[in-house]
């Protein structure tokens, strides 16, 4: 079955912010147009807008509804920016591969997102996300798509995490609706499970939680659901669920007011 290429092609554009969405969903469809449709287009620019619903930060019980642009430029199959994927190059394109490196950000955390339960305890700043990822897909007839990266903030004292994920088309696709659903398991080392759920001895006192020192390993797993719904030839809606649950030293962590997050998304775009 040959999937339409410009449906596969409009769900890059569907994240308008960071977010506990899976990674996957960032770029879904992405790596299937190289095995569907070996010639691309010199650019593709998809615009829109969109909002999403997510817990304050990882781990918190607080939800807020965050609004923003939704943008998707790329040029063939060499250089993109996305909303959802930051600004980078793809260093291997072929009709199975994609990897390469990005540059996006990380929204950080504040005390006062939380004060019941962040009170005393300091500011974890937006910063720089730097990324290295790989997707790969099985066959046209099964088209499934694998995708691995790693990821660290360009921020003092932070560490790495990476993912785990693989998504699939599903169904009851159509002309114009298509989606994809699939799991994620999200790994970091202990630098990282430190700052965003560790507890030192300067911290407890002022904010009263014992100390907690959290080791590396699984922090949490999930999974998501893409959607995208063309409206007319140029103009489509998309829309996102993710559903992610903390494991291990994360969920234990007394920051973890809340294991499990949900995230929602819809965007409406235009592609030229």
């Amino acid at each position: 079955m040959l999937w339409p290429l410009g449906l596969l092609a409009a769900c890059a554009a569907h994240a308008q912010t960071p977010s506990p969405l899976a990674e996957w969903q960032y770029s879904a469809g992405v790596p299937l147009e190289k095995m569907f449709e070996p010639e691309t287009a010199q650019w593709g620019i998809r615009l829109g807008a969109g909002a999403i619903m997510r817990p304050m930060y990882d781990g918190a019980s607080r939800y807020h509804m965050l609004a923003g642009p939704s943008i998707d430029i790329r040029y063939r199959d060499l250089l993109f920016l996305s909303t959802g994927e930051g600004l980078g190059i793809n260093l291997v394109s072929t009709p199975h591969w994609r990897a390469g490196i990005a540059l996006s950000y990380d929204l950080g955390r504040r005390s006062e997102d939380d004060p019941g339960h962040l009170h005393g305890l300091p500011n974890l700043n937006p910063a720089p996300e730097a990324k290295l990822f790989a997707e790969y897909v099985v066959s046209k007839s099964f088209p499934l798509v694998l995708r691995v990266n790693a990821r660290r903030t360009l921020a003092p004292d932070d560490g790495w995490t990476a993912d785990i994920g693989a998504y699939l088309p599903l169904p009851g696709s159509s002309e114009t609706f298509y989606w994809f659903a699939g799991p994620t398991v999200t790994l970091a080392d202990s630098r990282y499970m430190a700052r965003r759920f560790g507890i030192d001895a300067a911290q407890a006192a002022s904010s009263g939680y014992a100390p907690y020192s959290p080791g590396g390993g699984i922090k949490s797993a999930g999974f998501g659901v893409s959607t995208v719904y063309y409206l007319n030839k140029h103009w489509f809606a998309t829309a996102d669920v993710a559903l992610s649950r903390l494991l291990g030293a994360a969920a234990n962590s007394p920051l973890a007011a809340n294991p499990l997050g949900l995230a929602i998304d819809a965007s409406l775009n235009y592609e030229f």
